[in-house]
């Protein structure tokens, strides 16, 4: 199973999610706070930006995010 990486960014309140590693991408906006990175030579969707995340200013172990291991 791949990694999946997730950032969060609480000054920018970002959070950034890689199905793959990180690295130079094309951005596609969706008009819905989300940013869709794509690979430049496949067009294959490799992360998201998540713009506004949290919009409760909450501490980062707060946040509403979960994570299953299977």
């Amino acid at each position: 199973m791949k990694k999946i990486r997730v950032f969060f960014d609480q000054e920018g309140n970002t959070l950034d999610v890689w199905f793959e590693k990180p690295r130079k991408v094309i951005c596609e906006e969706t008009g819905e706070e989300v940013i869709l990175k794509k690979d430049p030579k496949t067009k294959k969707v490799i992360g998201f930006e998540k713009l506004n995340f949290n919009r409760n200013k909450s501490r980062i172990h707060d946040l509403p995010v979960e994570v299953v291991v299977s």
